[in-house]
């Protein structure tokens, strides 16, 4: 099972995702489910998915608005479920960044189908890569574990998860906003920038120069480090 395709199943309806989540199983995948786009993106901050199933029509953020937000900085594929027929409403859908499209009611089947005919054409991106270098320090993203040398740099559960997620985009700048959403970070954008201050202090050797945790005016926090 730890091998089997990851599929994040968003829907509003607790008995369909139930039902969902038990026929997914059956059929050999991993099932997480979320009950609306909030708490799909925390999902996605915290797990890797190899696919999404999305309700379009959810309270609050809509499925479309949801995938629009998710692209192009992820390109986990989504399998859009909705009620709504019209070609206009399929448009739409593709237009967002979605992969496919099903309407409601459908067989299960077949979603298992679509589902397995989305994962053949994905191409298989390389792993992550277990650590990163950060001048003495050393970053394990499996385990969020920090070391400096032969030692553990104690990180709390919030900078651990800060520096996972710029890890895994390192390089790239991302916007406080965003990292306040995928590290769930609670009390706006200053509660981002004192995270970034603390974690700072853990991995820069002056945290005034930052070398590895760079600000990038206008876009927000980028992670560079060093090359292996």
């Amino acid at each position: 099972m730890a091998t089997s395709p990851h599929i994040l199943v968003v829907d509003d309806d607790t008995r369909l995702r139930g039902l969902l989540r038990e026929y997914l199983s059956d059929s050999g995948f991993r099932v997480t489910v979320a009950a609306d786009a909030g708490e799909a993106r925390h999902q996605l901050a915290n797990l890797a998915f190899d696919l999404i199933v999305l309700d379009v029509m959810m309270p609050g953020e809509s499925g479309l608005s949801l995938v629009a937000s998710l692209r192009p900085r992820n390109r986990v594929p989504v399998l859009l479920l909705t009620a709504m027929g019209d070609p206009e409403d399929r448009v739409k859908g593709f237009e967002s960044g979605a992969d496919d499209y099903l309407h409601k009611p459908f067989e299960p089947r077949e979603l298992v189908l679509r589902i397995q005919s989305i994962l053949r054409r994905v191409p298989v991106d390389p792993a992550p890569p277990p650590a990163v270098r950060l001048g003495d320090c050393s970053f394990d993203l499996g385990r969020e574990e920090l070391t400096r040398g032969a030692d553990i740099v104690r990180l709390t559960s919030a900078e651990a998860g800060l520096l996972k997620v710029l890890a895994m985009s390192a390089g790239a700048p991302l916007s406080r906003e965003e990292l306040g959403e995928r590290c769930a970070i609670d009390g706006g954008l200053r509660a981002v920038d004192v995270q970034v201050t603390r974690l700072r202090r853990k991995i820069e050797p002056d945290p005034k120069l930052p070398r590895y945790l760079q600000t990038v005016r206008g876009k927000g926090y980028v992670l560079r480090p060093d090359r292996s």
